[in-house]
C-alpha cells in the first residue's frame, strides 16, 4: 500500500521560512526527474507565472517546477515587497498544481543571487535535470545578472516568448553571445538532457500580466474586482 504523502507535503509547505532547514526548503523529488526553475518575487504572484509554468511542464516534458520565491531581486527596488512567507503562501494559492511546488531556498541558504542557488542545487540535487525558465524581459537584461555566463554553463535555459520583449530580447548582449548555443524551438522537449549550454526560445500565447502591473502606486497588491 502506498502511502499518502500530501498531509505532510502540506505541513512542510506550510513552515515559516525562519524555522525551515534545507531539506524542508527543497522540494519532495526523486532522481532522474526533470525540473523546471523559475525564480522571482511573486509580488504578488498571478495567472502569468503559472501559465508559463504548465506550457514548460508540457513543452519540455517536466516533471515539476519549482517556483523560487526570492528574498529581493538585487535588479529592483524591494522597498514594497510584501514579506517573503506572505508572498509563498500566496504562491502556492495561485500555482494550485501538484506538479508546481514553491520553495524559498534563497531565503534558508542566505543568497539573492541566481547563480549560487543553481550551483547550490545542482551539488544538493545532482540526479535531477534541471532546466531554469525565464520570460523574455529577463533574457534582455540577462547580461546584467550575477556571474550570468555561469548560469548558462550550468544548467540549460528556457526562455519563454513574451511579446513585445522578443526583437530586444534576441539582439540583447546575453543572447548575442549564447546564440551559437541556441537550439530550435523543435527540440524542445529534449533540452532537460542536453547538456549546458544550451538554450531554446519558445512561443506562446501570452497573457500580458506582470507583476509590478498587478501592484498600487504604495506597493500593495490589487484585489480582483
Amino acid at each position: 500500500m502506498k502511502r499518502n504523502l500530501a498531509p505532510a507535503v502540506a505541513q512542510l509547505n506550510r513552515a515559516s521560512v525562519a524555522s525551515q532547514s534545507v531539506s524542508q526548503a527543497i522540494p519532495l523529488y526523486t532522481n532522474g526527474m526533470r525540473v523546471g526553475l523559475l525564480g522571482g518575487s511573486f509580488n504578488p504572484p498571478h495567472v502569468a507565472h503559472r501559465a508559463i509554468s504548465l506550457f514548460a511542464i508540457k513543452r519540455l516534458k517536466l516533471d515539476r517546477v519549482w517556483w523560487l520565491v526570492t528574498p529581493g531581486n538585487p535588479l529592483k527596488e524591494n522597498g514594497a515587497l510584501r514579506d517573503l512567507d506572505q508572498r509563498a503562501e500566496a504562491a502556492r494559492a495561485m500555482a494550485d498544481d501538484p506538479r508546481i511546488d514553491v520553495s524559498c531556498l534563497e531565503s534558508v541558504i542566505g543568497t539573492r543571487y541566481t547563480v549560487d542557488t543553481i550551483t547550490y542545487l545542482r551539488r544538493r540535487a545532482a540526479g535531477l535535470h534541471f532546466v531554469w525558465i525565464m520570460g523574455a524581459d529577463n533574457l534582455a537584461q540577462f547580461h546584467r545578472w550575477e556571474n550570468w555566463r555561469r548560469i548558462a554553463s550550468e544548467v540549460p535555459i528556457a526562455v519563454i516568448d513574451r511579446p513585445p520583449q522578443s526583437f530586444r530580447a534576441l539582439a540583447a548582449p546575453a543572447a548575442q553571445a549564447l546564440a551559437r548555443y541556441r537550439l530550435p524551438e523543435s527540440q524542445a522537449a529534449r533540452l532537460a538532457d542536453r547538456r549546458a549550454p544550451a538554450w531554446v526560445f519558445s512561443h506562446r500565447d501570452e497573457l500580458n500580466l506582470s507583476s509590478s502591473g498587478l501592484r498600487n502606486p504604495d506597493g500593495s497588491w490589487r484585489t480582483k474586482k
